[in-house]
């Protein structure tokens, strides 16, 4: 098999931040965790992102370092790494306020990077990179020099109240692999006025913004995979949940390297499906992955 395919050159293009907790920090940002499980499942990954010159900076390059993701590209700049700060209620549920001007925000365009974006298999980005001018136009530009072959990985991932249907219209408009969870259906609907039922919203906006797939979890309950007008859905396994944070993002890196492999659809769902529950089992975004996932 061609190298390429067995170790598929694959980007983390956005947000790379500490999840700050009252007790501790720990690393993230979806385009960061989707690179080190597209690491782990094999791929040859990089991170497209921004960090500063201060420890978090030099920690977020240690951290990604560590799951084997390629650096070489990720900036530094006079703006401090990005950080989130977490509460938890009495409930133990989480709210989230991301600090204002940190490094991402300010991610800037150069030749390597658009070498990097030529030669790319699969890259994924969000909506949060694009909240702010500079890193917007830094990453519609990796977009726009990707080649028509590359699985160009839209993961909505909404929030606080950066996104608009402008930024998600655009980025549909990139994309040709959209990947969102049940509860980020109906906001995007009422945004783009497409139907609130699943399969037909699924199929509504695969024909708009001609898609080729459609990736649509629903946590507990499974998901729905949608690939060139074929639909698969998958159960959840049964796992004892330790926290949820970085599941979906290898949900995402899963379906990545099972696309470009050219694998059997329901093969490619059900190995996302198992990837996302196991790292549902264990602590933090980025456990390590059994070998297993990667045949």
């Amino acid at each position: 098999m061609n190298p390429e395919i067995v170790r598929p050159n694959i980007v983390g293009l956005g947000e790379v931040l500490w999840d700050v907790f009252p007790d501790a920090a720990h690393f993230g940002g979806a385009p960061a965790n989707f690179a080190c499980h597209a690491a782990g499942l094999g791929g040859d990954a990089w991170v497209v992102s921004a960090v500063g010159r201060d420890k978090l900076g030099d920690d977020a390059l240690s951290s990604l370092s560590q799951k084997n993701v390629h650096t070489l590209l990720l900036q530094r700049n006079d703006h401090p790494t990005g950080t989130v700060t977490v509460t938890l209620d009495a409930a133990k549920q989480a709210s989230y306020v991301f600090a204002a001007d940190p490094a991402w925000d300010h991610l800037a365009w150069n030749e390597s990077l658009a070498l990097l974006a030529r030669k790319c298999k699969a890259v994924c980005f969000g909506t949060l990179a694009q909240r702010a001018p500079i890193s917007r136009r830094s990453v519609r530009e990796f977009l726009e020099n990707t080649s028509p072959d590359c699985l160009r990985i839209f993961d909505v991932n909404l929030r606080q109240n950066f996104y608009s249907r402008e930024v998600i219209e655009t980025s549909l408009g990139f994309a040709n692999v959209f990947k969102l969870n049940n509860d980020e259906v109906p906001v995007v609907a009422e945004l783009l006025g497409l139907p609130t039922e699943e399969k037909a919203f699924v199929l509504s906006v695969a024909q708009r913004f001609d898609l080729h797939t459609v990736a649509l979890t629903r946590g507990a309950a499974g998901s729905l995979l949608w690939h060139k007008g074929v639909y698969d859905e998958k159960t959840a396994p049964k796992v004892a949940v330790v926290d949820t944070v970085g599941a979906g993002d290898s949900f995402t890196a899963a379906l990545a390297i099972g696309l470009l492999r050219g694998e059997d659809l329901s093969r490619v769902h059900q190995r996302a499906v198992d990837v996302a529950a196991f790292v549902c089992s264990k602590a933090g975004a980025t456990p390590e992955l059994l070998p297993e996932f990667k045949r």
